[in-house]
């Protein structure tokens, strides 16, 4: 899993780099296979100023889906580390189910597909078997006939 962490307007200590790679371990390594790489963008908003502004915006890129995009804005910048990666794994985790349902239900819908044209193709064949059946005994009924006549 190839993480990128940039700040902006704010250093950025070791202790918080730990915190974000174990926090985003936690809550994406079980899915780990589907992620091309994870961007996170930390920064403080008003500066020295204070308040609610500490922001973490995360971006999951996945191989043939949209990115998962979390930001959340917080007084604490660990706490907004917190539950934006909380948030990253279980979308990332909808995301995937919803992706293997889609390709789940594509299969079983070419397979109804498949069955009903081959049995489409069945009743057709019978049909056309039927109809040859019936033409035989009405030539040969015919020839009965005609041969009865003839004696």
């Amino acid at each position: 899993m190839l993480i990128d962490i940039q700040a902006r307007n704010f250093s950025l200590t070791p202790a918080l780099l730990d915190h974000i790679e174990r926090r985003l371990g936690f809550a994406l390594s079980s899915r780990d296979e589907h992620i091309q790489r994870i961007v996170v963008r930390l920064s403080d908003i008003n500066g020295p100023k204070g308040g609610e502004d500490k922001c973490c915006h995360i971006q999951v890129v996945l191989p043939k889906l949209t990115d998962v995009v979390i930001e959340d804005i917080e007084v604490d910048m660990y706490v907004a580390i917190d539950r934006a990666a909380d948030r990253a794994g279980r979308t990332v985790g909808r995301r995937l189910a919803r992706q293997r349902d889609n390709s789940r239900s594509s299969f079983r819908n070419d397979m109804k597909i498949k069955m009903v044209m081959d049995t489409e193709e069945a009743i057709e064949k019978k049909t056309n078997e039927h109809i040859y059946y019936n033409h035989d005994e009405q030539s040969t009924s015919e020839n009965s006939s005609y041969e009865q006549k003839k004696l």
